[in-house]
């Protein structure tokens, strides 16, 4: 496969990489790789079609299957050797993918895709492209509206546990990078070919489940614990936050990152992470 993906390097230590969710973009991460920076070597990720990555050939159907061969061969380009991987939504889906062919270190997934009925992935498909489907014209004022605190609460209220900590300069980014993503429509119909399964391949991967017990798109309540019963070695961790949880509570994000490729690499630092 020859594709290019853009993505912010930054740190020194073990590779760390970073992938969002449909929609998003790697400065989603930024409160979190702060916090990272020191301790990893860390890789934050434009998923092919969204930010400033190119979409995958259009020969190539953007399932989640995809996106694993694709940061598969963006592994081997940039020399990663079996790194530590977190992800968020989609980016969480295409983490523990990864993990099935044993091509990283460890896994920390947020509200990760793939836990739903076929009637909560709808929800989930027709909430994203509400979003993604506002007018050309109308768009002006939507960006306005995301400047300010009160209109942040009423756009990304399903998102973000606490939207007013959205900084306005990065939900007028996200907005306008989610509109114009060449994939966006695509990547939310492959969707429906999604689920997670299988999860005893995981059984020897180093594996948290972090979710927002504030999510509305993908619901703590239904769907955290379908993780935890397919999943039961796994550490699941509920964090005080919504699906996209960077802004609403970095440090807990970055906390449960740490804990997880610490406790997998075995230096006997202690873990910060607890189990819900």
């Amino acid at each position: 496969m020859s594709l290019s993906i853009n993505h912010h390097r930054v740190g020194e230590g073990p590779p760390l990489v970073l992938l969002h969710g449909v929609g998003h973009h790697w400065q989603a991460w930024q409160p979190v790789i702060e916090r990272l920076a020191s301790e990893f070597d860390v890789i934050a990720c434009d998923s092919p079609g969204f930010g400033r990555s190119p979409a995958l050939p259009s020969s190539i159907a953007p399932t989640i299957a995809a996106y694993v061969d694709a940061f598969e061969w963006f592994f081997a380009e940039l020399g990663l050797e079996r790194p530590h991987v977190a992800g968020n939504s989609m980016g969480g889906a295409i983490a523990m993918e990864l993990a099935r062919s044993r091509a990283i270190r460890s896994v920390s997934a947020f509200s990760p895709a793939g836990f739903w009925t076929p009637a909560e992935r709808r929800f989930c498909q027709l909430s994203l492209a509400a979003t993604n489907g506002i007018p050309r014209a109308a768009r002006p004022a939507v960006e306005t509206l995301a400047r300010t605190p009160r209109g942040r609460a009423a756009l990304f209220a399903q998102l973000y546990g606490y939207p007013a900590r959205l900084p306005a300069a990065e939900a007028v980014a996200t907005l306008r990078d989610a509109w114009a993503s060449p994939a966006f429509a695509a990547v939310l119909s492959a969707f429906s070919e999604y689920r997670f399964r299988a999860p005893e391949q995981l059984r020897n991967t180093p594996l948290t489940i972090a979710w927002g017990s504030r999510d509305r798109l993908l619901p703590y309540r239904l769907q955290a614990p379908r993780a935890r019963a397919l999943l039961p070695w796994a550490t699941h961790v509920k964090l005080d936050a919504g699906h996209v949880p960077f802004y609403d509570a970095p440090a807990a994000v970055a906390n449960v990152i740490r804990a997880r490729a610490h406790a997998a690499s075995g230096d006997g630092r202690p873990s910060q992470a607890r189990g819900a």
